[in-house]
């Protein structure tokens, strides 16, 4: 068991030193703002490089649960442009998540879902049974940190294939949403204005992702419906 779980246990030591030593604050948005110019020289003399370190450092945060994903996403948007950021950042994120959430499958998810009686295997039963359908609310709509989102799914036995899946195409809308407002940053930054994530994630945009989440679900109203009108 302790030997299982030792790689779920370094990344969550890693983090914890991360966070510690305080480097977390360096995925701030004042310190894209202080740095832009530098960032964007670099990028300009390593158009092929910059993406994919941009790439790699995602992969860490996501993978790392670091604070920091919103503002790496908008880095993302003002260093590539809205379509290429966004693009870059739904792989890092993927591949990040899909990570974690292949070190705690075969860390700890087995192990969890034996302990946890069958209450948790009957959740996981009815999680399997609409697995694609859950995943993409879960990836549309931000009601939970993205890291819980990340690991729950290994404990309740969704398969790898849905959960990438899932994760590639359910995060496309608030990524692009995210980008795009990342890159209209340089303006705010010659101006001198202030930036709120807020503004981004408005209760219009809210609504319109819960309305896809809504509509992912439609399949698992349709199954359910069709099994209460067999059993009448």
């Amino acid at each position: 068991m302790l030997k299982k779980s030792l790689p779920l246990l370094l990344i969550i030591a890693l983090t914890a030193l991360f966070i510690g030593m305080g480097w977390h604050e360096y995925l701030s948005f004042e310190q894209l703002r202080e740095h832009r110019l530098q960032l964007n020289d670099w990028v300009s003399t390593n158009p092929f490089i910059a993406p994919l370190v941009f790439i790699l450092v995602y992969i860490a945060v996501v993978a790392f649960s670091l604070p920091g994903g919103t503002i790496m996403t908008l880095a993302g948007g003002f260093l590539f442009g809205g379509l290429w950021g966004g693009l870059y950042t739904v792989v890092g994120a993927t591949l990040g998540a899909t990570a974690i959430f292949l070190i705690a499958k075969s860390s700890l998810g087995d192990a969890l879902l034996a302990k946890a009686g069958k209450y948790m295997q009957t959740m996981r039963d009815g999680f399997n049974d609409n697995a694609l359908s859950y995943m993409f609310v879960l990836r549309l709509v931000p009601l939970f940190p993205f890291f819980i989102v990340n690991l729950a799914p290994a404990f309740l036995g969704v398969p790898l294939r849905t959960y990438v899946i899932a994760t590639f195409f359910g995060i496309m809308p608030a990524t692009f949403v995210f980008a795009f407002a990342g890159s209209g940053l340089g303006q705010v930054f010659e101006q001198g204005e202030s930036f709120s994530i807020a503004g981004v994630l408005t209760p219009q945009m809210i609504g319109a992702l819960a309305g896809l989440g809504l509509l992912s679900l439609l399949p698992v109203f349709y199954k359910k419906f069709k099994a209460s009108k067999a059993a009448s």
